[in-house]
């Protein structure tokens, strides 16, 4: 199946020839730069609507686990497709993974709450949550870093996993451009 996607996107895209109304080509088109076209233009929008906003991506994390005493959040991602800018923040807290839509002008919390027993995700999630739990550092202290080492504002943070390793994945709009800082915690284990 893998191999089937890798090929169709290899293969060139089709130019296709609009007539118009007098049977004359009025306009070439090819479907792969019209495809990219507008994704750079919903990406413009998103970055745009992200500068926009009064709340930043740390105090959106603050607000969601003030919502519960002892929570930490495990993602978080700024959502400019929504009819409101929001923060998407994941938080773990009582064997739960909260999410909740925070208001990127207002801060306020919008919508509802939703709920999912860890239980009910897979292995490894689980082990990444677990792991989470387990580290001294937390996610809004990698935004922290991440905002300094590329000298921007953070528009997304959560959890990867690399070489077995769980490290936090920050994305940081710095002028007009987007940077990943992967950043390793450091182990629990302390050395003499």
């Amino acid at each position: 199946m893998l191999a089937v996607v890798l090929v169709a996107f290899t293969l060139p895209a089709p130019v296709y020839a609009i007539a118009s109304p007098t049977d004359e080509p009025a306009v070439l088109r090819n479907e792969a730069e019209d495809g990219a076209a507008s994704d750079q233009k919903a990406i413009s929008r998103e970055l745009e609507l992200f500068r926009a906003t009064g709340v930043s991506l740390s105090q959106a994390m603050a607000i969601a686990e003030a919502l519960h005493a002892g929570a930490m959040t495990a993602d978080v991602s700024f959502d400019g497709g929504a009819e409101a800018p929001v923060y998407r923040v994941k938080i773990l807290h009582n064997d739960r993974i909260w999410h909740y839509a925070v208001d990127a002008a207002t801060g306020q919390v919008v919508g509802g709450e939703a709920a999912l027993p860890l239980r009910e995700l897979d292995a490894e999630d689980r082990s990444n949550l677990a792991a989470l739990k387990a580290i001294r550092y937390q996610l809004p202290d990698a935004v922290r870093v991440a905002e300094y080492a590329a000298s921007g504002k953070a528009i997304s943070g959560g959890l990867i996993r690399q070489r077995n390793r769980l490290n936090f994945a920050i994305v940081v709009m710095s002028g007009g451009d987007l940077k990943e800082v992967i950043l390793q915690p450091p182990s629990t284990a302390r050395r003499r």
